[in-house]
């Protein structure tokens, strides 16, 4: 067994002493360039940072608030209801469907008011299934009838809309 030296060095050769040597400069050099540039280098910053744009841009609103008449989703215009259900039958004259534009055909049904309008095709009438097959509106349904008859002679005005139901007190 060998007995460890207390005074022996870890250093045995001459090229780990140079070796030792360089280092012990190198890293301290090396430490305090890196300090000195640390302390002198300022932070650079984007000089379009703090242009008036950029700081408008960084402090908008997540959302806004807009205040007018209120848009019902999904509430359709009477002339696109037309477009994508009316018009199926309405257009040709299938089964017996008065065409849009035919001005003798319409006149009859005219005379009846726009109530009346509503309340067939709400029930259904002929072949056409009750609200035209669809989940449109009462509202939705009197645009397409007004749409409808605007283009074959009559000239219904859309009634006001109706107030919202007040919630009840508690």
């Amino acid at each position: 067994m060998s007995e460890h030296d207390e005074h022996s060095s870890f250093i045995k050769t001459p090229q780990q002493l140079i070796t030792v040597v360089l280092l012990a400069f190198l890293i301290p050099i090396f430490g305090i360039i890196a300090l000195v540039h640390l302390v002198v280098d300022k932070p650079h910053a984007d000089p379009g940072a703090l242009s008036p744009e950029a700081v408008a841009a960084r402090i908008k609103p997540v959302g806004t608030v807009e205040i007018g008449a209120p848009e019902i989703p999904g509430a359709k215009g009477g002339e696109e209801i037309v477009k994508e259900v009316c018009s199926t039958c309405h257009v040709p004259g299938i089964a017996n469907a008065p065409k849009i534009g035919d001005k003798a055909a319409w006149a009859p049904r005219i005379a009846l008011g726009l109530d009346h309008l509503l309340g067939s095709v709400v029930k259904g009438k002929g072949a056409m299934a009750p609200r035209a097959g669809t989940s449109l509106t009462d509202q939705e349904i009197t645009r397409a009838i007004i749409f409808m008859t605007g283009q074959s002679g009559g000239n219904f005005k859309e009634p006001a809309a109706k107030p919202a139901a007040a919630a009840p007190k508690k």
